[in-house]
């Protein structure tokens, strides 16, 4: 059976990932890089599909797991009738190549583990070429398959159909260490790693980082590890920040709502930004400030909503029916047609990021000012289109509110630009578009009969995006319009006790089925609640969302109330991003809304 979503714990190292199940099975792992086909692909169908387990033969064994503090290396401890063992999984960092560690550490008693490897390169769409190698001291197990090659060391292999399988013992005190290593097939077998000095560089490498983490506020523990997810999906190389580290996991289990999300959105990327700016990491920031003006290049006007790691602009959207989907759902997607889209918000969320990185300290140069009022003029250009909005709809384009704030807050942005930092450029003209948009808002984005903010300007409807207009400072947390909204959204958007982004029964998003609670509308809920003075509320429903991490602190995309599982995608940054803001907003710091105007 396929294992719930949130039993799968993540192992990164800044460039892929690899999920691993409760059960000590690698379902998921893309190489060498996040948005590469997969080699272990089970989590998008069966074990024929791809995965290496390791786990005790005992099958009345149990486990436990956590993370090592402040770091992606994950401990398994395994209890069987025969001893204990403990696993050690973790990917390597800054090792210059790309390898997956599974360390076994014998603790007492001696216990038998068995390894299953099924590699399936290409998204299970490629059989390997596999072929022993290496001796009888030192066996290897070699998988090639056009341009990708994989060698596995550690254990002798047997194999058995196109299973391979392999046990070894392990006794008090020893220490076995299982490794994969993946290389260009057309280069040369890359030599063992020397994996004391990987695992104590990786640790090294993590701690180094998250000891840097400022927080004095409440919930720490989740900020630390949320702050840690959004570090290991920005990628080492590029600076490019993907929005989840898996393909199709459903948001609809059983239907078509299965999306592709190891790719860049500007906007999850510049709230990644403002989350780590607020938590004392700027360099970071000068990175992807960097990603950004390489992947918009020269012409504004060919602006994405999203690129892929390296800034690539082709994103065609694919399925695949070599993988049959999470519980069946399909079609599994790679790449994202949305890549096409005009989501008028995403100037905004930019254009924000990056004034929060220069009252941070970050220097403009000449470059990343000039991309900043190039696209404050694509701003203006467009500022009449209708979009598909900050959810994507696949239905027909609208006058989004939440778009039209965020087009109202890049221009307010690049009039503070200019009045409190000098910074060149037509302020008269940013202010007078900045006014526009607000009497547009005010005008059309507000029901005074109801008493609230609306989705778009055709319809009486609310989304959850509403809840940003507070915190970019169009209003405050406390006005009565935002009172409304909140109060029309707990009676029409809530489902025990959690916000959906909207109805999707209206037809808005033009897809098939309905969804579940979006996790990140409820942190901002939490927001909202503190900056409004319902601090008890935003705590209980803090607690609450918390409670739904899984043992290691991971979230989704979704939760199903119902079934009381996690759904969509994961683990999801936004998710991530949005529990570190709300608790921001629990220890009194409300970052964007505290430069409102």
């Amino acid at each position: 059976m396929t294992a719930p979503i949130a039993d799968y714990a993540m192992l990164s190292d800044c460039r892929t990932a690899a999920l691993v199940s409760a059960d000590g099975s690698v379902d998921w792992l893309c190489l060498p890089r996040y948005d590469s086909a997969s080699v272990f692909g089970a989590l998008l169908g069966d074990d024929d599909h791809g995965h290496w387990t390791l786990r005790p033969t005992d099958a009345a064994a149990t486990a436990t797991r956590e993370y090592e503090d402040g770091t992606f290396v994950l401990t398994t401890r395994w209890e069987s009738a025969e001893g204990v063992v403990e696993v050690r999984d973790f990917m390597p960092i800054d090792g210059g190549r790309v390898d997956l560690v599974r360390r076994i550490v014998g603790i007492s008693g001696s216990v038998e583990m068995t390894s299953l490897l099924r590699l399936r390169f290409d998204y299970a769409r490629a059989l390997p070429w596999v072929r022993q190698v290496g001796s009888d001291d030192q066996p290897g197990l070699l998988a090639v398959a056009g341009p990708d090659a994989v060698l596995v060391r550690g254990a002798a292999f047997v194999a058995r159909d196109h299973l391979h399988e392999a046990t070894v013992v392990v006794r008090a005190g020893e220490t076995r260490d299982l490794t994969l290593t993946w290389f260009a097939s057309h280069l040369d077998t890359p030599g063992p790693l020397d994996v004391d000095g990987a695992l104590a560089q990786t640790r090294s490498w993590w701690r180094a980082w998250s000891d840097r983490i400022e927080h004095d506020g409440p919930f720490e523990e989740h900020v630390v590890r949320s702050l840690l997810v959004l570090r290991a999906l920005t990628h080492e190389d590029t600076g490019g920040i993907v929005a989840a580290a898996t393909t199709s996991l459903p948001e609809d289990f059983g239907g078509s709502r299965n999306w592709d999300y190891r790719y860049v959105w500007l906007r999850d990327a510049a709230l990644t930004i403002e989350a780590l700016i607020s938590h004392g990491f700027l360099g970071v920031t000068a990175r992807w400030r960097d990603w950004l003006l390489r992947a918009i290049a020269g012409d504004p006007e060919q602006l994405q909503i999203m690129y892929g790691i390296a800034g690539e602009r082709d994103l065609t959207e694919r399925e695949l029916d070599s993988l049959p989907g999470y519980e069946g759902s399909t079609p599994v997607r790679i790449g994202n047609g949305a890549f096409t889209q005009y989501q008028g918000d995403v100037i905004g969320e930019v254009m924000i990021a990056l004034e929060a990185a220069r009252n941070a300290g970050l220097e403009e140069t000449p470059l990343s000012w000039a991309l900043q009022r190039a696209l404050l003029g694509y701003a203006e250009r467009y500022r009449d289109h209708a979009d598909n909005g900050i959810w994507e709809i696949r239905g027909e384009p609208h006058l989004f509110t939440h778009s039209r704030v965020m087009i109202w807050a890049a221009f307010e942005r690049g009039v503070r630009a200019a009045r409190e930092y000098g910074l060149p450029g037509p302020v008269e003209r940013w202010e007078e578009l900045r006014d526009l948009m607000r009497a547009e808002i005010e005008e059309r984005g507000f029901d005074t009969e109801r008493g609230h903010f609306v989705q778009h300007y055709d319809t009486t409807e609310v989304d959850a995006s509403l809840l940003l207009l507070a915190q970019v400072g169009f209003v405050a947390h406390d006005d009565p319009r935002m009172q409304g909204t909140v109060a029309e959204m707990e009676r029409t958007l809530m489902h025990d006790g959690l916000l959906h982004r909207y109805r999707a029964a209206t037809g808005i998003d033009g897809l098939e089925g309905g969804e579940h609670p979006f996790l990140a509308c409820s942190f901002w809920l939490v927001e909202q609640y503190a900056g409004s003075g319902r601090v008890s509320d935003a705590r209980t429903l803090m607690e609450r969302l918390c409670g739904i991490a899984n043992d290691v602190g991971l979230l989704s995309e979704e939760y199903d109330v119902t079934g009381r599982r996690h759904a969509g995608n994961t683990p999801q940054a936004l998710s991530h991003l949005a529990l570190v803001r709300a608790a921001d907003a629990l220890s009194g710091h409300h970052g964007r809304a505290a430069e409102r105007t």
